[in-house]
């Protein structure tokens, strides 16, 4: 009996080598491509941010000094600051908003009007956001759609070059990002409410509980590593902006919406300082992670 067992443990033992093997020689083209492409280049921006370089010449060992510059630069700081506000406008707007909006298609449950809103919705995930600021620079003009309209509805003395105004620029660039995140969330969020059990739905009904205390109680704990997601994107969408920026203000007027994405393109490429740009590039990848694993980790929590 025992000799007829361990051949088939030293069988399975060796399909379960080669499937291991296997495994890791369909995964070795993609491993190849992020060593070389993800973290190769981490490490070499790793490495230059204890330097003085302009990219050609010879470097100079600085040490921390860059890192210093960074956290005492008050227009590297300011960057950062509207990094953060941006995170209201990419955040905390599409996600509740696509909660609110997932909830209303949901409760049409089929039909025209319910395909519709999503494909409508989720259009602005489709234009590149290139594209999508320019049009919006277009809209925000002083001759633009936005202005147009405000005059038209007899708010022509709200009317002004959006993106010009130093009060509005940052709240309108964060509008764009808001428009292009909303279909992502509420796409999202319409998948995640088709994965929770009706069950939970007749019951609160029965209890005679409103629309709020149906969507507190079932839809929004049933979501919640939808929400984790769409937050951890959206932060980093936010923290690291930089194709609507380019495309629209360029981080003016004078420094209002001026974000660590443009500091860096202009620190590297425009000023020649390879060692300061990616000493910025550090501290945002781990400004980035300070923001997002705490978000993981409570999802994980919430889970369990």
């Amino acid at each position: 009996m025992t000799t007829s067992i361990a051949p088939r443990r030293a069988t399975a033992r060796s399909v379960a080598r080669r499937g291991t093997l296997v495994g890791w020689l369909f995964a070795l083209p993609a491993l190849i491509a992020y060593l070389a492409f993800v973290i190769y280049p981490l490490l070499l921006g790793v490495q230059y941010s204890f330097y003085r370089w302009n990219g050609v010449g010879p470097s100079e060992w600085v040490g921390l000094a860059n890192y210093i510059r960074v956290f005492t630069d008050d227009t590297l700081l300011g960057s950062i600051r509207n990094a953060f506000v941006l995170i209201g406008f990419f955040t905390i707007i599409p996600v509740s908003a696509g909660l609110v909006l997932a909830t209303l298609i949901r409760s049409v449950r089929r039909g025209f009007f319910a395909s519709a809103s999503q494909t409508i919705l989720f259009l602005p995930q489709i234009i590149p956001l290139a594209a999508a600021g320019i049009a919006w620079s277009w809209m925000y003009a002083q001759t633009g759609a936005v202005n147009q309209i405000l005059n038209a509805v007899g708010l022509g003395f709200l009317a002004r070059p959006w993106l010009g105004d130093l009060q509005t620029a940052l709240p309108a660039v964060g509008l764009i990002g808001s428009w292009v995140l909303t279909g992502l969330c509420t796409v999202l969020f319409l998948t995640g409410i088709g994965k929770i059990d009706q069950s939970l739905y007749e019951a609160v009904r029965l209890d005679g509980a409103s629309w709020w205390r149906e969507f507190i109680t079932v839809t929004v704990p049933g979501l919640r590593q939808e929400i984790a997601v769409l937050v951890t994107i959206t932060i980093i969408a936010a923290l690291s902006s930089f194709d609507i920026i380019y495309t629209t203000t360029l981080g003016g007027p004078g420094r209002a919406t001026l974000v660590p994405g443009i500091s860096i393109y202009r620190i590297g490429f425009t000023q020649s300082e390879v060692g300061l740009a990616s000493a910025f590039g550090i501290v945002l990848m781990a400004l980035v992670l300070a923001c997002v694993l705490p978000i993981q980790r409570l999802a994980r929590a919430g889970e369990r």
